[in-house]
Order: structure tokens, then C-alpha cells, then sequence
């Protein structure tokens, strides 16, 4: 008698079967599509030009580093006191001046003499 109350047993489809796998190897397929999306992108973008971390341009990136010695960076250690926070503020204010001075959303925000970094708070 028990076998008569026992419900048939459903047959699935292969697709029902199998929807994990084919979700994961669709996520697959995707993400490889938009990788090679955007390594065509880098590519034909000119970027990859500009990669001066690419093993080949090793040789490159001593000549593109700045040997500025102006350039002044301040401690991440250290004591805490009156001298070293005037000190900070001194490297840091000329710095945000010349960032909030810029009108990002003016007529040229891109023109080359807007986009001058001051590295250097001593004339």
C-alpha cells in the first residue's frame, strides 16, 4: 500500500537538470566577452601605450620618472604635535587651493594650464 500513496516521479529536461552548469558557463562566456572587449578597447585606445608598468617598457620608466627634487612628501610616522600639523597644512593647503581654484564644470576644464599640479610650495 505505501507504494500507491508515493507520488511518480517527476521527469526533468536536460536543460532542468543541468540549469546550474549552464549558468555558470554562461557567467563564464560573459565575463570572457567583456575582457576581450576591453582589452581590444586598451589596445586600440592608445593606452597601452601609456602602461609604463608593462615588463617591456621597463627601460622606459627610469627615463619617465620625475627626478624633481622639489617634490616634497610628507611622513606617514612620526610625532604629533603643533610643528609637524603646521608643517602638513603648509604642503597641503597650496595644493587643494590649486585644485578647488579650477571650474570643472567651466568652458574648459581639460585646457593644459587648469591641469597644472604644483609640486613645489617654495619659489
Amino acid at each position: 500500500m505505501d507504494d500507491q500513496n508515493q507520488a511518480p516521479e517527476e521527469q526533468l529536461s536536460f536543460w532542468d537538470q543541468h540549469r546550474f552548469l549552464l549558468l555558470i558557463a554562461l557567467t563564464i562566456v560573459v565575463s570572457m566577452v567583456l575582457v576581450s572587449v576591453s582589452l581590444v578597447l586598451y589596445g586600440i585606445s592608445g593606452a597601452s601605450q601609456l602602461d609604463l608598468s608593462r615588463p617591456g617598457y621597463q627601460s622606459v620608466v627610469s627615463e619617465a620618472e620625475s627626478s624633481d627634487p622639489v617634490t616634497t612628501t610628507y611622513s606617514a610616522t612620526g610625532a604629533i604635535n603643533s610643528d609637524t600639523i603646521k608643517e602638513f597644512q603648509d604642503l597641503y593647503n597650496p595644493q587643494v587651493d590649486s585644485v578647488t581654484t579650477v571650474d570643472a564644470f567651466g568652458g574648459d576644464p581639460l585646457n593644459p594650464a587648469d591641469m597644472e599640479f604644483r609640486t613645489s610650495t617654495a619659489e
